[in-house]
C-alpha cells in the first residue's frame, strides 16, 4: 500500500517545482523570524528571494548539530512559543541535548509522513503494532506511535525495555508489528530461545527497525529468528524525528520523503556533493517544518544516493542503507573502519552472534591495537571444543584483516556476557582518548 501516492508517486518534474516553492518559502521565513540564518544570509550576500533553482541550495551555509547546541534552547525557532505544541530532545550523551520544536501542523505532518513508512513496510489499519522504542523527549516512540494511529492501526505504547513483558504482550496481545531498534530485535529474540517461546507461536508479520545501523546480515537473523519481515527506516530528531526515510517490500534503499525534505549526499570534509552511488554525508533541509526549520542540516550519518526507479511505484529518491556516522569512524593505523563493516563479516562467519564490541587501545610500541569481543555459540565452551574456538578465532582474524586492511585480534566470549541495550547498542570503546 502507498498511504500518499499523490506524493509518493509524482512525477519528477512536478516533484522538483514543489520542492522549489517550499524552499523558498522555509528560507523567507527563516530569514525573517531566526537570528542566526539572518545573519549568516546577509553575510554571504544570500536573498531568498533570489532563489530560481534547486540547485542554488548549494549557496546556503551548512547548519551543524553545534549550532543547534549553541542556541539552545529556542534560539532556532521560527515561529513564538505560543506556537509550540511539541517539546522533544536528543539524548545529549554528548553535551547539551537539541531542543526541537513542532507546531500542530508540523505534527500533523509529522504523523503522516510516518504513517507513510509504515505502509511502505507492509503495515495497513488491521495491525496491531507494538511500538517498543522509549516514550519521552527521544523522538522515535511518538513518532511511530502517531504514524500508526494515523494509518489506522492498532497500537500497543510498550515503550523500551521489561523484555519479558514484551514478549508477553506479543504473545497475549496477538502483536503483528514490531517496532524496535535492530539490536534490541536480538535481545528480544534472545530471551525468547530462554523463555521457551517458539517464533512460530506469534502473529508477527511485520518489523520496522532503525535508529542505528545494521548490517544485512543481521536483517537475516533478526527475519530469520522473529519469523517477520524486516525494513529499515530513518529519522534524526533535529530534522523531524521518524518519517524521514524508509524502506519499501523491495528492501532496496530507503525512499525519502522529499515534498518534505531536500536531500544531499556530500563529500564529509569539503562538504562538495559526491556523485550518485559514491558514499557522502547525508544533508538534509527541512521544507514544511513550522517551529524548527533546517538549512542545509549536516546529520553526520554516511550513506549514497542510490540511482534508478524502485519497482514500487514510488518516485521519491532512494538512499542506502546508512554505514554508520562521521563521528563513528574508526582510524586504526590509518585504516578507516565502521562498526558496520565488522558486522556485516560477523553475520557470516558460523559460531558466533551478532552481539560485539570492539574495543581500540595502544599497544606498548605505541601503535593501535584492536580487538572484537563476539558472543559465541555456547557449545564452544565445552572442554573439548578449544580447537574449534581456535578455527572460528583463525577465520574471523583473516577476514577482518583480508577485507578490512587491518588486523583485529577476536575473543570469544560467552554468550549474555556483553550488555545488552533498550536503545542504541554500544559497539566501541576507544581507550586511545581515556
Amino acid at each position: 500500500m502507498i498511504f500518499e501516492p499523490e506524493y509518493e508517486c509524482m512525477p519528477r518534474a512536478e516533484l522538483a517545482q514543489l520542492q522549489l516553492e517550499r524552499l523558498q518559502a522555509t528560507l523567507t521565513r527563516v530569514a525573517r523570524n531566526v537570528p542566526l540564518y539572518r545573519a549568516r544570509f546577509e553575510a554571504a550576500g544570500i536573498d531568498p528571494d533570489e532563489f530560481r533553482s534547486l540547485d542554488d541550495v548549494k549557496r546556503l551555509p551548512f547548519t551543524t548539530k553545534a549550532d543547534i547546541r549553541d542556541n539552545y534552547p529556542y534560539g532556532l525557532f521560527a515561529v513564538p512559543l505560543r506556537e509550540v505544541v511539541r517539546l522533544q530532545a536528543s539524548s545529549g550523551t554528548t553535551g547539551k541535548p537539541t531542543v526541537v520544536g513542532y507546531t500542530k501542523n508540523d505534527v500533523k505532518r509529522w504523523a503522516r509522513m510516518a504513517a507513510r513508512l509504515l505502509a511502505a513496510g507492509g503495515v495497513t489499519k488491521d495491525d496491531l503494532v507494538q511500538v517498543a522504542l522509549t516514550y519521552g523527549l527521544f523522538t522515535g516512540g511518538f513518532g511511530f506511535h502517531y504514524g500508526a494511529e494515523t494509518l489506522g492501526a492498532s497500537v500497543i505504547p510498550a515503550s523500551s525495555g521489561g523484555t519479558k513483558r514484551q514478549i508477553m504482550i506479543m504473545q497475549d496481545y496477538r502483536t503483528t508489528v514490531l517496532i524496535c531498534t535492530p539490536s534490541y530485535a536480538l535481545n528480544l529474540a534472545d530471551t525468547m530461545d530462554e523463555m521457551g517461546v517458539n517464533a512460530n507461536s506469534l502473529s508477527l508479520r511485520w518489523g520496522l527497525f532503525g535508529a542505528e545501523s545494521w548490517s544485512e546480515g543481521m536483517r537475516q537473523e533478526i527475519e530469520s529468528r522473529l519469523k517477520l519481515t524486516a525494513t529499515d527506516n530513518y529519522g534524526i530528531s533535529e530534522v523531524m524525528g521518524p518519517g524521514v526515510a524508509g524502506e519499501c517490500l523491495e528492501k532496496n534503499g530507503l525512499h525519502v520523503n522529499e515534498d518534505h525534505f531536500l536531500l544531499e549526499v556530500v563529500h564529509p570534509a569539503s562538504g562538495e556533493a559526491v556523485a550518485p552511488g559514491e558514499v557522502g554525508e547525508l544533508v538534509l533541509t527541512s521544507l514544511t517544518k513550522e517551529a524548527f526549520p533546517v538549512i542545509r542540516f549536516r546529520t553526520g550519518d554516511l550513506t549514497r544516493l542510490l540511482p534508478g526507479v524502485c519497482p514500487c511505484g514510488r518516485t521519491l529518491a532512494r538512499i542506502g542503507r546508512l554505514l554508520g556516522r562521521t563521528d563513528d569512524m574508526l582510524i586504526i593505523r590509518g585504516v578507516n573502519v565502521f562498526p558496520s563493516q565488522v558486522e556485516a563479516i560477523l553475520t557470516e562467519v558460523e559460531g558466533v552472534q551478532p552481539h560485539y564490541l570492539i574495543v581500540v587501545d595502544r599497544g606498548p610500541d605505541h601503535l593501535d591495537t584492536a580487538t572484537v569481543q563476539v558472543e559465541a555459540d555456547p557449545r564452544l565452551f565445552v572442554d573439548d571444543r578449544v580447537g574449534a574456538q581456535e578455527e572460528i578465532i583463525r577465520r574471523l582474524q583473516k577476514r577482518l584483516s583480508s577485507e578490512l586492511g587491518v588486523s583485529f585480534a577476536v575473543k570469544l566470549v560467552e554468550p549474555k556476557s556483553l550488555t545488552r541495550s533498550e536503545g542504541k547498542a554500544r559497539r566501541v570503546v576507544d581507550k586511545r582518548s581515556i
